[in-house]
């Protein structure tokens, strides 16, 4: 039988395409959010691991796949990424396609055989990172249980070398116009740990490591205290428009410096 569009398995990815994009989702959010916010606690070990690496995580908004490139650029500059995407999407935005997505068709029984040969391929290989919005549909950051895809307690079987590292994404609106992206990894497993457990066993233990790492984050996002937080981007500040010119100029006649920020400390930082 022909190959449908847009279920074909992960093809080459074009370092090119790939920095421009990084580039373009980079002015993308400094434009439209106000910061991207990595929490002090869960900063990732970015050496400790040589072998291919899982980064599961919660889906709670459009913004996910602009900030998981982000993440995956800032903090692991030196790996190959690839994740699943719904294959009719993909026919619609095949960019992806050169950036390391791979197409899974979400509506069939076939799906799930696509996503377990495209992700055995990707980790067999040095150097390669697996991101996995893990719900496989948007969901709110408070809702439990999280109701994981049990595909993601199969990739163990796949790469026993692997490390399977939870991320929690979170958005909110702080003291600015533009809203808050928030993310936090949490504490990485072995594969191999994992592989010990049956099924059942092996998902609740992945979804519970993740439930923890996005409930941390949640309190530090309901406190606002931007020193919890490195700022891997950072937006504009203020309202813009007459407000801000009023600002400024009340700010020259004092003989301050302007800024626009309603609090301070909201600058970009080192991950």
């Amino acid at each position: 039988m022909p190959r449908r569009r847009g279920v074909a398995g992960p093809g080459p990815v074009s370092p090119l395409l790939w920095r421009f994009m990084v580039a373009y989702f980079d002015r993308f959010l400094r434009r439209h959010l106000n910061a991207l916010r990595l929490a002090r606690w869960g900063r990732p070990d970015r050496t400790a691991h040589p072998g291919p690496i899982v980064v599961y995580c919660n889906h709670p908004a459009w913004w996910d796949a602009a900030t998981l490139i982000l993440l995956a650029a800032r903090l692991y500059p030196g790996r190959t990424h690839h994740a699943p995407f719904d294959a009719r999407a993909l026919e619609r935005y095949a960019v992806f396609r050169r950036m390391g997505a791979f197409g899974v068709d979400l509506e069939t029984p076939r799906g799930a055989a696509q996503f377990l040969a495209a992700s055995r391929a990707i980790l067999s290989r040095p150097g390669r990172m697996l991101w996995i919005t893990a719900q496989g549909r948007f969901s709110d950051v408070r809702a439990r249980p999280l109701a994981l895809r049990p595909g993601v307690a199969r990739l163990p079987e796949l790469a026993p070398d692997a490390l399977v590292v939870p991320l929690a994404l979170d958005y909110a609106f702080w003291e600015e116009r533009g809203a808050e992206a928030f993310a936090a990894f949490g504490t990485p497993i072995p594969a191999a740990d994992l592989l010990a457990l049956p099924r059942p066993e092996r998902l609740a233990r992945l979804e519970a490591a993740l439930a923890a790492t996005l409930d941390r984050l949640s309190a530090d996002v309901i406190a606002r205290e931007p020193a919890r937080f490195v700022s891997l981007v950072s937006g504009a500040k203020g309202v813009g428009g007459v407000y801000d010119l009023w600002r400024r100029l009340r700010a020259l006649t004092a003989g301050r410096r302007f800024d626009p920020a309603h609090r301070p400390g909201s600058g970009a930082g080192q991950p």
